[in-house]
Parts: structure tokens; C-alpha cells; sequence
């Protein structure tokens, strides 16, 4: 392409030099040799008119006239056709056409100056100024014709064209005389004029001289040496020194009209002779030109054309080479090389020479480049290996420290438990009920260490349990558990090898759900079973999400990615994906329609059953509730949970789960101080007594020895004054008693059912 650009450039260059020869050539055949006659015509008409105009009662003189008329006719018909051809108007440019039009529309008033010279409008005197108007722009239009690129070419047609116009003022000079020597005598208007264009024709008579070319000096240098020029510039010296109105014309009517029509002619000669020998030296140049242009349009083209087959030859070489190598570093890129980085990524021991073979493409440059995407492959082959093994690395250490952070929070639970059960204090309760939260909490992030991992964790159930446990377990986990309102959830169970999963799912959910919603609302939890399993829905009251970022959570939840170490936003959708991916459980977020978020969670039929009834208890297989601090408000439901008979389903539904710690044996009773000589009496039974809401009502001293209680038999308080005069510390001491009470009865109701009916513990 920049070959043929140049090319087009020099081509242009010199096409153009022929083309400016042309148009010259064509507005010198076309405008400046038709007009040279009209010219002269011109030239002789306004001598004749001049001359008329002294002398009216000569008819041979007006006769004279009529026929020079009819020639400057003829020779403006030829002018006026000529320059009217298409040649004159491609190749004359703005400024010539409009010195044409100008010399075009002078001469369409040449019949009005006649017309106003034959009636007497135009006085003798002035007669020739309207045809020295019309000749000069003869002459600025010869200014306006386009001039060769050869510049010493150019400036001789200049000199000759300022030759040209020294003639016409020696023809004005002889048009003022044919006055004068019509009334035999100078006017002063006359005489000023006459030496004014005397003074002109010298003066550009001497400059144009003095430019003349070496071959034409000496034909100019002849002619002026000639007898006729010497007899007129000698008869014009005398007439320039004659004073107007006082003597006799130093020159005669004939030897002026002689001398002048012979110097006018040789010097038209001169002038013309001297344009033949400017176009004989102009036709070298034309040659020059010409060869020029085959020169460079067609030898330059015949190489364009060269090059160009040549580039394309060789480039389709190049192209197939490279199409290869594109072809073969896409199979590498986009086949072969992810599939061995995510084989050496799954640990498995992959041959590289024969899985992932290097590119051969020769020694050229493109050979060097194959052996470039080899370097490369070689790297990435080894950066997979050395980031897969830095990730099961990092996946090991997570594990680990997931499994040891586990085992202690179980042993820390566990102790927890003894503690609770063997604590009264309804303060110390408080703390122990805050402690035993936070831990289990600490579990739920220890195990989604082991989900990051790719591990399972150690939680399990051998037997179903009701899901409303398995929610109230997942309530267990989150920190603000109060604000959520656990709707009815239906007489379903989940099969146990799911329970842990789906609890540590759920409460993800809720905790997501708890944490970007106000304080001051709550978040709805109901299910129901549906034709394709067990729905769970999980509604808050946020600000919600934006609608590209629900598509991007639903996305990452169904597609889960894998886990990479470079960010920890959105954790727990990880691990959500994970569980949910585990157990073929769907989970899907949506717009909720108080302008928050619900999330729906799918459970597969093959995950839960109708439940049937009560079944042996498991101790292993009840999640673990929330703790009712005293002064914490209930995760509330939108109907009163009635207390059922102690069955093995409530045993398990209300037992600490989520570790594979051994049942709480039975603690003895204390050992009872009595003092010597003291009787043992029987312990009274203790009055029932139930407060307005339906809740058992501790009586103090009830259940303490007969040593150890104050004097007075128990009594039953009276529930109208109590309930007005008690103050809120004493009910939150006896809502923690009771609590703890009710715990470890339930405790050892499920050891002494266990050993009755023999069930595996």
C-alpha cells in the first residue's frame, strides 16, 4: 500500500507537468492564436476610425472603414468560437475564464462604440479610448494564461507576451498620428497623449529587450536597426519635440503611414518568429515530460505490481505458518492445558510430554514464537502444580484447624452442659446460657472452615429428626435468634443423614437474613411440604438486593465456583452453594413483598418423611435449641408450643445435639449434713401450683430436707399478690430454675426410657 502511494505520487508529479502542457498547448491554440488576429483587426479598425473622423467628406476613407469593420467581425466570430469549446472551459481555470468573459463582453459592445463614433456621440479626440479599453483586456486575459512548469520557459513566453504589448503603443502612437494628420495638427490632448504612449512603447520597449533570451536578442536587435524603425523612432523624436497649434508637422501624412505600417509588421514577425522558436525549444521538455511519465507510471507500476505479488506470496506463506501456530496455541489454550492444570489440580499425577506436547514450527521467527508458547506452558504447567499443591496445603491446614477448633468446642459444650445443669443461680445462668451460645456459634464457624476445606463435618444423625427441631437447631446458631418467628412447620421429618447440613444451610440463611434487616423487624421462617419435597422460606424485612445482584447470588449458589484464597467476600454463599450442592437441596433468593429478601430452600423428597409418630429416642439426633437467657425475649411462633408428654421426639427435639459425646450420666444426690441426735423426717410433697399462663409455680422449700428447712410448714402463695408484688429479678430467678429444672428431668427421663426399652445409645 505505501509503495502504491508513492508510486501514485510520482506518477502525479509528473502526469501533472504534461497535463499543465496540455491545457497550455489548449488555451494557446484555443484562446491566444484566435485572438492575435482579432487583435490586429482591432489595432487597424481604431486607426482607421481615428483617421475617418479628421477627414468625413473623403468617402474613399469611410468605405475604408466599412470593410475593416467586416474583417474585425470576422475575426471576433472565429475568436468568440474558439473560446466557447469544451477544450477552454476543462482547461482554463477561474481567473482566465473570467478575463474571457471579460474580452467577450467588451467585444459584444463593440457595435455601441461604433454606433456612438459614427453619430458624433463620442468626440474625434476620444474615438480610440474605447478600443484601447477592449485592447487591454486583450492583454490581461494573455496575463491569465497558464504558464509552463520549465520556469526559463515561462519566463521567455513572459518577455515575449511584454513584447507584444510594447507593440500596441507604437500602434496607439500611429492611431493618434492618422488624427492628426486628418486635421493637420496636434490638440494639446492630442500631443500629451501622443508622447505619453511614445513613452511607454520605449520604456517597455528597453525592459523587454533587456530579457530577451540569447537566440532571440538578435532578431529583436535587427528589426530595430531596420530602415522603417529607424525612420519612425527618428520621426517620433521630432514629433515628441513639435509644439501643439504653432508650426507645420515636422513629418508628412505618407512617410509616417509607411514607416509605421512597416516597423508594426516586421516587429509582428519578430514577435511571432520568436514564439516558433520558444515551441520548438518547449518540445524537448514535452519529451522530457512523456518519458518521465513511462518512467514512473509504468515502470513504477510494473514494480507496484511486482511487489504486490510478491507480498502475497509470500504473506499466504506466512498466514498458513502462523494459521498452524494459531491452531495449535488455541488447542494448548483453550483443550489442552486447562484440562492438565485442572487434572494436576485434583492431585492426580498427569505426563506432561504426552498430555501436553511442545510446539515444532522450525528455527525461524515463528518457530521462536511456538518455542515462546513452550516456555509459557511449561510455567503455567508448573504454577498449576506448585498452586494446586499450595492449595491442598492450605485446604489441609484449614482442615486441621477446623477439626481441633471442633473438638474443643464439643468439650467446651459439654462442659457447659454439666455446668448448667448444676447451676441455680439465675445470674450465673445467664452467663452460662450466653457462653453456651457463643459456643455454639464458634462451631458453626469451625465447620465452615471444614465446608472451605472440601471436608464434611463430624455431625451426624443415624435417625430422623422433626424439622421444627432441625430449624430451632439452626435458631440455635444465630447470634440475634430472638427476631426470628418460627411459623408452623408442618409433622415432617429429615432424614438424619442430612440434619447437619441442612442446619448449618439454614442458619447461614438466617444469620444473612438477621444481619442485613433493621433491628426492629423480625424475619419469618415457615415450611410446607410441596409436590417436589419441603419448602422453607426465609422472609426478612431489609432494604433487599439490587436485580443483578440476586441473578449473581442465585448463580453462585447454583453454579458454585471453586474456592479461591484471594477474597473473602460472600463466604457464606460458599458455603451455602456447598451444603446445598451436597444434598441436591435448591436454593433460591428473591424479592420479598415488604422490599427485602426471601430465600427459598427446596428439600428433595428423598430428604424427609411424614412423620409417623414417636420413635426410640437417639441421643445423637436432636439439634441443639437456643438457650432462653432470663432476660432474653423467645424466638417467637405464631401459636403456643403446649408441653407434651416426655417422649423420646421431645427428648431429642429439646436434647444439646451437634457433637458425639456420650449421654450425661445421672449425678448422685449430695450427701445431706443432718446433726446428731436430729430425726429424719420425710420430705412433704410439694404443692402443685400453676400460675395464671399455665406454668408450673416453684414453691420455696418444697423439695429441701426437713433439717435444712425454715420453720413453718410450705405454703402456697397467693398468685394475684405474688404476681403484683413480685419484681422482675425474682421472676427471672425462677424462669432460670425452672428452666434448668425442666432440662435435666427431661435428661433422665430419656436415660430410664433408654434403658427400658434397650435402645443403642
Amino acid at each position: 500500500m505505501s509503495l502504491a502511494l508513492l508510486w501514485a505520487f510520482a506518477a502525479w508529479v509528473t502526469l501533472r507537468e504534461g497535463v499543465n502542457m496540455l491545457w497550455a498547448a489548449t488555451i494557446n491554440s484555443s484562446v491566444v492564436e484566435p485572438s492575435e488576429p482579432l487583435l490586429v483587426e482591432l489595432q487597424r479598425e481604431r486607426r482607421l476610425t481615428v483617421a475617418s473622423l479628421g477627414n468625413r467628406l473623403r468617402p474613399a476613407g469611410e468605405a475604408t472603414l466599412r470593410e475593416q469593420r467586416v474583417r474585425t467581425d470576422a475575426a471576433h466570430a472565429v475568436f468568440a468560437d474558439s473560446v466557447d469549446g469544451a477544450a477552454v472551459r476543462f482547461g482554463a481555470d477561474a481567473l482566465l475564464e473570467e478575463r474571457v468573459a471579460a474580452v467577450e463582453s467588451r467585444l459584444a459592445g463593440l457595435g455601441a462604440i461604433r454606433k456612438a463614433i459614427d453619430t458624433g456621440v463620442t468626440p474625434p479626440s476620444q474615438a480610440a479610448t474605447p478600443y484601447n479599453t477592449v485592447i487591454d483586456d486583450f492583454y490581461r486575459m494573455y496575463d491569465s494564461v497558464a504558464a509552463f512548469d520549465d520556469k526559463e520557459v515561462a519566463k521567455d513566453g513572459r518577455t515575449l507576451a511584454e513584447m507584444h504589448h510594447s507593440r500596441e503603443f507604437l500602434a496607439r502612437e500611429d492611431a493618434i498620428m492618422a488624427g492628426v494628420f486628418a486635421r493637420d495638427g496636434f490638440t494639446e490632448v492630442e500631443h500629451a497623449d501622443f508622447v505619453a504612449a511614445a513613452g511607454v512603447f520605449r520604456q517597455t520597449l528597453s525592459e523587454a529587450m533587456a530579457k530577451l533570451p540569447d537566440v532571440d536578442r538578435p532578431h529583436y536587435e535587427a528589426w530595430l536597426k531596420s530602415a522603417p524603425a529607424t525612420r519612425l523612432l527618428s520621426m517620433e523624436e521630432r514629433l515628441i519635440r513639435h509644439r501643439a497649434g504653432t508650426d507645420i508637422l515636422p513629418v508628412s501624412s505618407e512617410e509616417w503611414r509607411k514607416a509605421a505600417e512597416a516597423t508594426l509588421a516586421d516587429m509582428h514577425n519578430v514577435t511571432v518568429a520568436a514564439g516558433d522558436r520558444l515551441l520548438e525549444r518547449i518540445t524537448p521538455v514535452a519529451v522530457g515530460v512523456i518519458v518521465r511519465l513511462v518512467l514512473a507510471g509504468g515502470l513504477g507500476l510494473i514494480a507496484v505490481i511486482a511487489s504486490i505479488v510478491l507480498s502475497i506470496t509470500t504473506t499466504r506463506q506466512l498466514l498458513a505458518q502462523l494459521k498452524k501456530l494459531r491452531d495449535a496455541a488455541h488447542e494448548l489454550s483453550d483443550e489442552r492445558l486447562p484440562g492438565v492444570v485442572e487434572r494436576i489440580g485434583r492431585g492426580e499425577v498427569v505426563d506432561v510430554s504426552r498430555e501436553v506436547p511442545d510446539l515444532d514450527f522450525g528455527d525461524d521467527e515463528i518457530g521462536q514464537v511456538g518455542q515462546a508458547f513452550n516456555t509459557v506452558q511449561r510455567t503455567a504447567i508448573s504454577v498449576a502444580a506448585e498452586q494446586a499443591e499450595l492449595r491442598r496445603g492450605i485446604r489441609d491446614i484449614l482442615l486441621s484447624l477446623a477439626r481441633r477448633t471442633q473438638g474443643l468446642v464439643h468439650r467446651q459444650l459439654t462442659v457447659l452442659d454439666v455446668m448448667e445443669r448444676q447451676e441455680t443461680d439465675p445470674e450465673e445462668l445467664k452467663q452460662l446460657f450466653r457462653l453456651d451460645h457463643l459456643a455454639i456459634r464458634m462451631r458453626r464457624n469451625a465447620e465452615n472452615l471444614i465446608v472451605l476445606s472440601g471436608s464434611s463435618p463430624a455431625r451426624t444423625w443415624r435417625r430422623s429428626v422433626p424439622m421444627v427441631d432441625v430449624v430451632r437447631g439452626a435458631l440455635a446458631e444465630v447470634e440475634d435468634y430472638t427476631r426470628v418467628t418460627l411459623m408452623p412447620m408442618g409433622e415432617v421429618v429429615l432424614v438424619g443423614r442430612a440434619v447437619g447440613d441442612v442446619i448449618h444451610l439454614l442458619a447461614e440463611l438466617i444469620e444473612n437474613a438477621v444481619s442485613f434487616s433493621p433491628p426492629y423487624t423480625n424475619v419469618r421462617v415457615s415450611g410446607q411440604l410441596v409436590a417436589n419435597g419441603y419448602v422453607i422460606e426465609i422472609e426478612d424485612q431489609g432494604l433487599g438486593m439490587k436485580p443483578e445482584d440476586l441473578a449473581a447470588a442465585n448463580e453462585r449458589i447454583a453454579d458454585p465456583p471453586e474456592f479461591r484464597i484471594s477474597g473473602t467476600a460472600r463466604l457464606g454463599l460458599y458455603v451455602v452453594s456447598q451444603l446445598a450442592e451436597r444434598h441436591d437441596v435448591k436454593v433460591v433468593l428473591k424479592h420479598s413483598p415488604y422490599g427485602g429478601t426471601t430465600v427459598v430452600v427446596l428439600l428433595p423428597q428423598e430428604l424427609v418423611e411424614v412423620d409417623a409418630g414417636p420413635e426410640p429416642a437417639d441421643t445423637d439426633s436432636s439439634p441443639r435449641l437456643p438457650r432462653r437467657t432470663p432476660t432474653s425475649a423467645t424466638a417467637t411462633t405464631t401459636r403456643p408450643v403446649t408441653e407434651r408428654p416426655a417422649t423420646e421426639r421431645n427428648v431429642r427435639a429439646l436434647k444439646v445435639a451437634g457433637s458425639s459425646r456420650p449421654p450425661q450420666q445421672p449425678q448422685p444426690d449430695p450427701p445431706q449434713r443432718i446433726e446428731k441426735g436430729a430425726a429424719t423426717e420425710p420430705t412433704p410433697e410439694a404443692p402443685s401450683v400453676f400460675t395464671p399462663g399455665g406454668l408450673p409455680l416453684r414453691v420455696p422449700q418444697a423439695n429441701l430436707a426437713a433439717a435444712l428447712r425454715e420453720d413453718g410448714p410450705p405454703t402456697t402463695p397467693d398468685l394475684e399478690d405474688d404476681d403484683d408484688e413480685r419484681s422482675p429479678e425474682e421472676i427471672r430467678a425462677m424462669m432460670g430454675s425452672l428452666q434448668s429444672g425442666t432440662r435435666l428431668g427431661r435428661t433422665e427421663a430419656a436415660r430410664l426410657m433408654e434403658e427400658q426399652s434397650g435402645g443403642d445409645t
